[in-house]
């Protein structure tokens, strides 16, 4: 009875955050646990608790949701306590990857559209083989097969070519996938994030355009050109701001009917695991023998992951929260902790890590009337955007890089000219303004490829060195060292160094991502965890929403599996 309990304990965690009884990540400033709050979280008027149940039936098995749906709800304080409340998903991060996650695990499911036709004809052969199935339970890797594109995750190349079919090309055809709500897929889940959803697109500078067209940033189901024409009316070109960006996708949650599995104002500070079996190393779907099959039998719900946490609530004040999981999704992005060169000074108040750092001390006049140039570190768009916010402010420019200008991997070489002049201006800059021995530095900006930073002094200089090792001192009236971020996985053991390509090194988008499988999105050395967008390689948009069908599709299939035990166990279900 022991399972049933359990399964019981799962449902009522789910269910009875429609009731007045608080929830450790729904309390109101001044309530204490176990007391009632004034404003109860309630579902959308289309949504009872018996449809919820039936998606939980359908997680747990038929046989035992008729036990479940036998036994009273217990008290969700008393729930809090127990070992048996067991999430089978949680997110951590709350922007696109982990909406679009949530999207998908809410039971949203893609289909070909029956008129449509993918330009790729050996893919679209593919695609009519299993035209009655949605895409998520068909099998990714075949249908991935032979596709190129800007990702190295197959699964986010042929998701991104079935919405976006050919766009490396130029093209703009529509996508050849429809999408459909079958609720009976629905996975119970939480997304935890800082804020808002739409996670670091809330905090991205305003006044800069995206370097995506709006149409890639968009997520399944909500086109971001319809969204974007009902808010203003002019519509100049195909970029927007962020924080119309970010607007959007804090409507989507809205639109799309997922704000029950979203909680704002989280902050993770550990997530652990309660206990490793011997063969952990193997994945769930190996072969297991009988005496292994009664241990997970009495184990049905399994509490792989414990995680806790706070969330501030209004008046300040911080109300710790502890919850278990099955499975962990890490998409929390990249932007967390600004890259630093580690070097001498860096840490001196004039040395700034980040765009609305610089743009605060220009907006309060802090850099106006300077003679001495800002010191700008990184070839990359950051970089370019605090050249071009300098530039504007009529602020000289000295801009230090370790490329050689003709390197075929910076970012402008992949920009056309006539959808990024600004970028492109840049760049113009970059190769034809270069500092000179013979030479002093030019009026509003000078270039030095192929140099870096030794150390910054108290008296406002830097000393450059180039490649060659000549060094170089300047007196700068402020640094802006824009090289790169790392995520805050401090949360993770080892702060999830362990979980990268080098165990050895901080885990960063480019340089060494969460090692994964490239079709379930589990992280190679860790069974139950998974990680998507930034953290596997994918840093736009367009890309990471493959890595919510790899996972959807991987947690669907280990839960058709262990409906299939669950059948399997005969007589009245688990017992």
């Amino acid at each position: 009875m022991l399972i049933i309990l359990a399964a019981a304990a799962h449902f009522s965690v789910i269910t009875t955050w429609k009731s007045k009884t608080t929830h450790p990540l729904h309390r109101n400033p001044g309530t204490s646990p176990g007391h009632p709050i004034g404003g109860e979280r309630s579902y959308s008027d289309t949504e009872t608790e018996g449809e919820i149940f039936n998606s939980l039936v359908q997680y747990f098995g038929d046989n035992l949701g008729r036990k479940v749906k036998a036994m009273p709800l217990v008290e969700e304080t008393t729930l809090l306590e127990d070992s048996s409340v067991t999430l089978p998903v949680v997110v951590i991060g709350n922007g696109p990857s982990g909406i679009c996650l949530s999207y998908m695990l809410s039971g949203y499911r893609p289909y070909l559209s029956s008129e449509a036709i993918h330009p790729n004809t050996i893919l679209h052969s593919k695609l009519e083989e299993a035209r009655h199935l949605s895409i998520v339970d068909q099998d990714l890797e075949y249908l991935s097969e032979g596709l190129e594109g800007r990702s190295s995750n197959p699964v986010a190349v042929l998701f991104d070519t079935l919405l976006h079919p050919d766009a490396d090309f130029g093209y703009d055809y529509p996508s050849v996938l429809h999408w459909k709500l079958e609720q009976h897929h629905y996975i119970p889940h939480l997304v935890l994030g800082k804020g808002p959803p739409g996670g670091a697109w809330h905090n991205m500078e305003g006044s800069m355009l995206t370097i995506s067209f709006g149409n890639w940033m968009e997520l399944p189901g909500l086109k971001f050109k319809d969204w974007v024409s009902s808010k203003r009316r002019n519509l100049k070109g195909d970029r927007v701001m962020p924080e119309e960006i970010a607007r959007y996708y804090k409507h989507y949650v809205k639109v799309m009917g997922l704000q029950k599995n979203f909680r704002e104002n989280t902050y993770i500070t550990s997530v652990s695991r309660l206990y490793r079996d011997q063969d952990d190393d193997d994945r769930p779907d190996r072969n297991i023998s009988t005496r292994h099959l009664q241990i997970e039998k009495s184990q049905f719900i399994k509490r792989n992951w414990e995680i806790r946490g706070y969330q501030r609530v209004a008046d300040g004040s911080h109300v710790p929260f502890c919850l278990f999981a099955e499975n962990v999704a890490l998409a929390t992005g990249t932007l967390d902790s600004p890259a630093h060169l580690e070097i001498e000074g860096e840490d001196f108040p004039f040395v700034f890590h980040s765009m609305p750092e610089f743009g605060a001390a220009i907006n309060k006049g802090k850099l106006s009337g300077k003679v001495d140039p800002v010191l700008i570190v990184g070839s990359g768009l950051s970089a370019a955007d605090a050249v071009l916010c300098a530039y504007n402010n009529n602020i000289p420019v000295i801009h230090v890089f370790r490329r050689r200008v003709t390197d075929p991997s910076l970012i402008f070489k992949q920009l056309p000219k006539k959808l990024y002049p600004e970028y492109h201006k840049v760049y113009h800059m970059m190769c034809t303004q270069l500092y000179s021995v013979d030479s002093n530095l030019l009026s509003d900006y000078t270039s030095f490829p192929e140099h870096h930073v030794l150390s910054f002094k108290s008296d406002m200089k830097c000393i450059l060195q180039s490649i060659s090792g000549l060094k170089n001192i300047f007196k700068l009236s402020a640094a802006v060292v824009l090289i790169g971020s790392h995520p805050n996985l401090s949360f993770l053991k080892e702060q999830g160094c362990y979980l990268g390509h080098n165990s050895s090194q901080p885990i960063t988008c480019k340089g060494n991502p969460v090692e994964i499988d490239a079709y379930t999105y589990e992280c190679i050395k860790e069974a139950n965890l998974f990680a998507l967008g930034p953290l596997v390689g994918d840093n736009f948009v367009r890309f990471l929403k493959g890595g919510a069908l790899g996972i959807t599709r991987c947690l669907a299939t280990r839960q058709k599996k262990k409906h299939l035990f669950v059948e399997r166990g005969g007589g009245d279900g688990i017992a």
